[in-house]
């Protein structure tokens, strides 16, 4: 989901990338809205900025609430819950991407209602339409006018422009025209609907709950709610869920390799959700122990760059032998929100977020373990700070390959020359970073990690690597229209 007008990045969070929405649905169920809020809230890493929910009580029809913010301080009973009554909600949380000169408005916040001939339906989609921009001009030269400036709303035109007969139907006929990557969860009257593109690049899940069922972005806002994780919604596959038909499956487009998102693995999941049958945190740590194998360096304190370098860390350590220490502390009341109001608090920068743990890191050499590194200047901050903390030597290991291209997929992603390793080679970064070491997990390394024994299956990927190797699933088709340049074929 991204928009036409973005706000800018927020001067602390500039330099991760960021998943852009978290996706959540509960039909049969007293109250839904509520479990759907607490589902929102467990999602609230996938996107800070805004959150909405929609429900469906047979006596009110459909309600709304769209809001800026976490949820924990918008979707509470007392505020808003009481007029979201139904057993049947969807909802969406939003980080939306950046870098441009707008800000975002209340109309570009999800879920999306749309009244059809046949009644009412409403949207929440995670991920990203690469066609969006060409299917948008062919809309609005047909008549539709559009409310808002995401690239989401398309699917609710072209479900309004199809000759199908059923809510379900028409959503099928729409998202046949979508090209790029979607993980949608909708809902009409009476159906709870999920539905994943046909390479299932971003993820959904499916849970029971008493005799109702749920749909998520992670297992993780399952747990909340004290559902029971059923199973992962297939690529390619659409759920139509009644409270007492339960799940009817089918698969209405045409099959395509498997290509989810690696780096849900390695950062925008939470360590405590399920990918694939597989702990996202034992993964993490797999990642940090095939980053020791392949880049050992002697040093005397391996230290994660809170908090998404944690578990890479522990696994760095466990491999290497060195011991492991939370040599950087971060604070957990620091949040995006945050208010600037002086140029001199401005520039603290990284040290509002983060602090140094003096008396460990003193005259040690330490590894600092991160996912990622984008734009690298936050990398270099924190090298600032544990040097000025007495360390002796500071060597960077990272849980992922060289971020060097875009995602056009739903993930918040600098233009290509703002990624410090479109531009710079491994030693290049080393010495922008001032360290005495960088080295990042390779492809094939990363591949082993998450369960392909055979690394990357000889050149032929069976996950969306894309921002590491440059070679997209579905050519962004916008964005090729506006003059990026692919990568060229070896």
């Amino acid at each position: 989901m991204t928009d036409l007008f973005m706000p800018p990045a927020h001067p602390f969070d500039d330099d991760k990338l960021r998943e852009e929405c978290g996706v959540f649905g509960v039909v049969g169920v007293q109250d839904a809205a509520n479990f759907v809020a607490l589902g929102l809230h467990a999602l609230q890493h996938r996107g800070q900025e805004a959150g909405g929910i929609v429900s469906h009580d047979p006596v009110h029809g459909f309600n709304s609430a769209r809001r800026f913010g976490y949820v924990r301080d918008n979707f509470t009973e007392q505020s808003l819950m009481k007029t979201l009554p139904g057993q049947l909600a969807i909802g969406h949380v939003r980080y939306s991407t950046a870098g441009s000169k707008g800000q975002t408005a209340i109309r570009d916040v999800q879920p999306f209602f749309g009244e059809f001939s046949m009644g009412g339906a409403a949207i929440a989609h995670n991920g990203n339409i690469t066609n969006a921009n060409a299917l948008r001009r062919e809309l609005i030269e047909r008549g539709s006018i559009f409310q808002s400036s995401s690239d989401s709303e398309c699917i609710i035109h072209l479900m309004a422009r199809s000759l199908q007969r059923t809510i379900p139907e028409r959503m099928e006929d729409a998202l046949r025209r979508v090209e790029g990557a979607f993980s949608v969860v909708a809902m009409t009257r009476t159906k709870l609907i999920g539905v994943r593109d046909a390479r299932g690049v971003r993820p959904l899940v499916l849970g029971r709950i008493g005799e109702g069922w749920c749909l998520s972005s992670e297992t993780c806002a399952l747990d909340i709610i004290g559902a029971e994780f059923v199973r992962e919604i297939e690529p390619g596959e659409m759920v139509v869920i009644t409270e007492k038909g339960g799940v009817q499956s089918h698969f209405p487009f045409r099959p395509q390799p498997s290509k989810f998102c690696i780096f849900e693995h390695v950062y925008f999941s939470r360590p405590d959700s399920i990918l694939g049958g597989a702990s996202v945190y034992e993964t993490r740590e797999a990642i940090g122990r095939e980053l020791a194998k392949e880049s050992p360096v002697e040093a005397d304190l391996v230290c994660p760059v809170p908090d998404s370098g944690t578990p890479a860390a522990i696994g760095y350590a466990l491999q290497s032998g060195i011991p492991f220490g939370m040599g950087i502390v971060r604070n957990q009341y620091m949040g995006r929100t945050f208010i600037e109001p002086t140029e001199q608090i401005r520039n603290m920068g990284v040290r509002l977020k983060l602090n140094v743990n003096r008396a460990l890191i003193r005259g040690k050499r330490v590894i600092l373990v991160d996912d990622s590194v984008v734009r690298g200047t936050t990398s270099r901050k924190i090298k600032e700070m544990v040097l000025d903390a007495g360390a002796s030597e500071v060597h960077f290991r990272i849980a992922s390959p060289p971020t060097a291209w875009p995602c056009f997929y739903g993930v918040d992603t600098p233009d290509r020359e703002k990624l410090l390793a479109a531009t710079m080679d491994e030693e290049e970064m080393r010495k922008h970073l001032s360290v005495d070491s960088l080295k990042f997990i390779s492809l094939d390394g990363l591949y082993r990690a998450v369960g392909a024994e055979d690394g990357r299956d000889n050149g032929c990927p069976q996950y969306c690597d894309a921002c590491f190797s440059g070679e997209y699933p579905v050519e962004p088709a916008d964005m090729l229209a506006e003059g990026f340049q692919m990568k060229a074929a070896e």
